[in-house]
């Protein structure tokens, strides 16, 4: 009975940050729409950091309870699901192209944060407050990048929604109230939750981070890119992933650091490597073609199936 209520609060967490992480993206940009905020502002920030509320509360919340190994778990498992498993079944259900910036830039950029990650991690087993900057400063680099590049017509930003101009300021401020009261109730439950279930079946905050902490913040990535692929809109799926990735690592581990220094455990060598071999396979998939074929995405299935087998032997 233990391990059903424990579930069913995992669930409910979940929920709650995909939910809230959905109102506080429409309040905010209403808002910003609203106020005369410009589209493209709003698409670099609100929208793009959108996608990583989930697993920016969960990682925080983890943080500040000590439990560590769910926050590296939880962003280096995101990266990893996010490339192999997300990338890996859009890309079965329908060939996806890929910008040419995307292949050139961020791609190489992704794998070179993660062995950024894996060296600030490893080497000290600890990323501490002056890592944090770091990697601040690099998560600013890369919106200057964005900017420059939006501007000169070169990047594609998903385009949002059509505004509804009537909605009065006051229900706006409410959705951004609830969307943030929802996602840190269901972070703070997911990892509750997470932990608890850790415990009970004797498996490691590390293991329950890289698998159902992963699969869960990563459910908004994965709801969008497999329904873009199927409604046959899925050519921006590689930038927007390629772009959670890329928040993942600087905006998500980098504000949990500079709140509390993260343990890194020795465990997470293999992981990491993982991490970066998935950043390398996808370059490796689309650098000739300019495109994602299936036979990529299922090579990139049967690699995560190997790496599941190896989580749990």
């Amino acid at each position: 009975m233990t391990v059903v209520i424990q579930v069913v609060l995992l669930v409910i967490g979940f929920v709650f940050l995909v939910k809230g992480a959905d109102w506080f993206v429409e309040g905010a940009s209403k808002v910003a729409e609203k106020f005369g905020i410009p589209q493209l502002v709003i698409g670099l920030t609100i929208v793009a950091m959108g996608t990583s509320l989930p697993e920016a509360a969960v990682s925080v919340s983890a943080a500040l309870k000590g439990s560590a190994d769910i926050t590296i778990g939880n962003i280096v498992g995101s990266n990893i699901l996010n490339i192999l498993i997300i990338l890996g079944l859009t890309s079965v259900i329908r060939p996806v192209a890929v910008q040419k910036s995307t292949i050139k830039y961020e791609i190489p950029f992704v794998a070179l944060i993660s062995v950024l990650l894996l060296g600030i991690g490893y080497t000290d087993q600890v990323v501490g407050r002056m890592d944090g900057v770091i990697l601040w400063a690099l998560f600013i680099a890369y919106l200057l990048y964005l900017l420059k590049m939006t501007k000169s017509g070169e990047a594609v930003l998903e385009e949002l929604p059509e505004e509804d101009k009537d909605m009065p300021v006051w229900k706006m401020l409410l959705l951004i109230a609830g969307g943030a009261a929802a996602i840190v109730i269901g972070s703070d439950l997911a990892v509750d939750a997470a932990t608890e279930l850790a415990r009970i079946f004797g498996m490691s905050e590390r293991l329950i981070g890289l698998t159902i902490v992963a699969l869960g913040t990563s459910l908004p990535e994965l709801v969008t890119s497999v329904t873009a692929a199927i409604r046959g809109k899925a050519d921006i799926a590689v930038g927007n992933i390629v772009g959670s990735n890329i928040f993942n690592i600087l905006f998500v581990i980098g504000t949990s650091a500079l709140i509390t220094p993260v343990v890194y455990a020795p465990n997470f060598l293999v992981d990491s490597i993982v991490c970066i071999g998935a950043a390398v396979l996808l370059w490796l998939c689309v650098v000739r073609g300019r495109r994602l074929g299936r036979g990529g995405g299922v090579v990139m299935l049967l690699c995560y199936a190997g790496y599941f087998a190896y989580l749990m032997r």
